[in-house]
C-alpha cells in the first residue's frame, strides 16, 4: 500500500536530515595504507561467525568510491553526512604514532563533504576496537577508555577546524551484550553479566572523549546510543520486574550515567570497576546533544519456557532473569524486526519525561530497515515501497512527539548504502542505494527519490523515483569482486 505524503510543514526549518555508514561497513581496504586489523577482521576470519561466510575486506570499497557516494549524497540533498572512523585506519594498534595515510583519508573525505555542502558527523568509534588494544583486554580493561581520549585529541587537532558536529560511540548497549556478553559480534566473548565492566569503561571513554575533543577545539558533541520502549509481556509483578531489569540494563545503565550523573540502582554501580563516584563526574560531562538509535520495541516478562529462545537470529541463554518475547501483529522487515512506529513516539516522550530538564535536545542518530528489493531485469529500478513506508510512519511518529514538546533536531537515516551487515553478512540490506556486490554498481532505490523529495519539501510522495533518483548507478572500475 503506498503511503500518503508526508506534510511539509510538519519539520521546522533548519531539522538536519541527514544519512549515515559506518567504517567497516563499507569503507573495505583493510589492509591499505598502514591500516591495523581490528576485532571485525578477526571475527570474520573465525568460521561459523559470519552467516553467509563473507567478509568485509571490499565492503562497497568506499575508501576508492567516496567521491561517487558523496556525489550520491549530494544528489540526494542531505545536510549531513554520518560517518566513522576507523581506529586502526589512524593508529594501527590503537595506541602510540599516527598512521598519517589512513587520517588523510579521512581529511579528504571531510573535504569532499564540506565542498558538497554536506555537515560531516563523524563517530570516533562504530564496534570496529583495533586487534592489539582487544589482545591487550579490549573494553573490559579501563586502559582502552584512556587510549581512546588520545586517539580523539589525534582526530579532533586534524579536523575539528571542519566537522561542526561529533559523535564519541555508537550503541555501547550492542558491544557490552552481543560482542562480551553474547559473543554474536566481536570480540565474540561470552561472559553474559561478567560484561557489565565493558559498559562502564566505554562510558567513561565517552566522558574522556568529550573532554579530549572540546580540548582540541571540537565542538557540538553528543553519542549514538540505542534505546528502545520495553513493554510487559504479562501483567504479574513478576512480568513488572523482569521488564524494569531489562530497561535497566539496555536502556537506563547508558542513558542514565551520561545524563544524570548516576547509575540506575546502587547495587548496579557496586558491581562497576575503578572509582565509580570519580568517573561518573567524568561520564556525565554535559553534551550538546543526545543520539537516539531506534528500530523497535523489546516485549519481556518474566523467565518461562515459552520466551524465546533466539530473537531476530541471535541465540539467548537459558538462564536469563526475563523472557525475550516475539512482538505479533506488526508487519516485519526481512531482518524479522517488527515495524513499530510508534514505538518511537512513546520513546521519545518517556525520555522527555524521565529525564526532564537534563536531558539536552535529541537527534535521531539510526533508523532504518532490511529489504531486500534488487533491480528490476526490465529497467533497473528498485522499487522498495517497503522502505518508504516505514520511513514514513517513522517521520510521521517522531513529528507527533515534536509537536508534543520534546526536542528533536535531527533524522538520519541507516543507510546510505546497502553494506555488511556484521555477523550477517551481505544478507540484510538497509541502504537507499543498491549495492551490486560483484560489480559495486551504485543504483539509488525508489526510497532514495522519496527522500530527497521530503528534503526538498515535496511532500514524500513516493512515486517520484522513476529512475530519476538523483543519480544513475555506476559500474565499479576494475575486475568484479570474488572470495565470497
Amino acid at each position: 500500500m503506498t503511503p500518503p505524503p508526508l506534510p511539509l510543514p510538519s519539520f521546522p526549518p533548519g531539522f538536519l536530515w541527514g544519512v549515515s555508514a559506518s567504517a567497516f561497513q563499507i569503507e573495505g581496504a583493510v589492509d591499505t595504507d598502514g591500516r591495523g586489523p581490528s576485532t571485525w577482521d578477526a571475527f570474520t576470519r573465525e568460521p561459523g561467525r559470519i552467516k553467509d561466510a563473507s567478509h568485509a575486506d571490499v565492503a562497497t570499497d568506499h575508501y576508492h568510491r567516496y567521491r561517487e557516494d558523496v556525489a550520491l549524497m549530494s544528489q540526494l540533498g542531505v545536510g549531513a553526512y554520518r560517518f566513522s572512523i576507523s581506529w586502526s585506519r589512524v593508529q594501527p594498534t590503537g595506541t602510540g604514532p599516527v598512521n598519517s595515510r589512513g587520517l588523510d583519508f579521512y581529511d579528504r573525505l571531510v573535504d569532499e563533504l564540506c565542498a558538497a555542502g554536506i555537515a560531516p558527523v563523524p563517530t570516533l568509534f562504530h564496534w570496529d576496537t583495533p586487534l592489539a588494544l582487544e589482545e591487550r583486554g579490549g573494553w573490559l580493561s579501563r586502559d582502552t577508555a584512556e587510549r581512546f581520549a588520545a586517539y580523539a585529541s589525534i582526530v579532533a587537532e586534524r579536523l575539528a577546524d571542519r566537522v561542526p558536529r561529533w559523535i564519541t560511540l555508537n550503541e555501547p548497549a550492542e558491544i557490552t551484550l552481543l560482542g562480551y556478553g553474547l559473543g554474536e559480534h566481536a570480540p565474540g566473548r561470552q561472559l553474559v553479566f561478567d560484561a557489565l565492566p565493558v559498559a562502564h569503561h566505554q562510558l567513561l571513554a565517552h566522558g574522556l572523549g568529550v573532554e579530549a575533543l572540546r580540548a582540541a577545539g571540537a565542538r557540538d558533541i553528543g553519542i549514538a546510543a540505542s534505546h528502545s520502549p520495553v513493554w510487559t509481556a504479562g501483567d504479574t509483578d513478576e512480568d513488572r520486574a523482569s521488564a524494569d531489569l531489562y530497561d535497566t540494563l539496555m536502556n537506563r545503565l547508558f542513558a542514565d550515567p551520561i545524563l544524570t550523573g548516576a547509575y540506575p540502582d546502587e547495587g548496579l554501580a557496586a558491581l562497576m570497576p575503578g572509582p565509580v563516584a570519580e568517573d561518573l563526574k567524568t561520564i556525565s560531562t554535559p553534551l550538546d546533544w543526545y543520539g537516539i538509535n531506534y528500530y523497535n520495541p523489546a516485549l519481556v516478562g518474566a523467565p518461562n519456557p515459552d520466551a524465546a529462545t533466539s530473537l531476530a537470529g541471535i541465540t539467548l541463554p537459558a538462564d536469563l532473569p526475563f523472557g525475550i518475547h516475539e512482538i505479533e501483529g506488526h508487519e516485519r522487515t526481512d531482518f524479522g524486526w517488527p515495524v513499530v512506529p510508534d514505538g518511537l513516539h512513546e520513546l521519545l516522550v518517556n525520555f522527555r519525561t524521565r529525564y526532564g530538564s537534563s536531558l539536552p535536545p535529541l537527534v535521531i542518530t539510526e533508523n532504518g530497515c532490511s529489504y531486500g528489493d534488487g533491480p528490476d531485469p526490465a529497467d533497473g529500478r528498485v522499487t522498495d515501497t517497503r522502505r518508504i513506508a516505514y520511513h514514513d510512519g517513522h517521520l510521521r511518529a517522531l513529528y507527533r512527539a515534536m509537536a508534543e514538546g520534546v526536542d528533536v533536531r535531527g533524522y538520519f537515516i541507516w543507510s546510505i548504502l546497502d553494506n555488511f551487515e556484521w555477523a550477517e553478512g551481505y544478507k540484510q540490506r538497509f541502504g537507499l542505494v543498491h549495492v551490486d556486490y560483484e560489480t559495486l554498481k551504485r543504483t539509488p532505490k525508489d526510497s532514495y527519490a522519496w527522500y530527497r523529495d521530503v528534503i526538498r519539501g515535496g511532500g514524500g510522495a513516493p512515486g517520484a523515483g522513476r529512475g530519476d533518483g538523483g543519480g544513475e548507478g555506476r559500474a565499479a572500475a576494475g575486475s568484479p569482486r570474488g572470495g565470497r
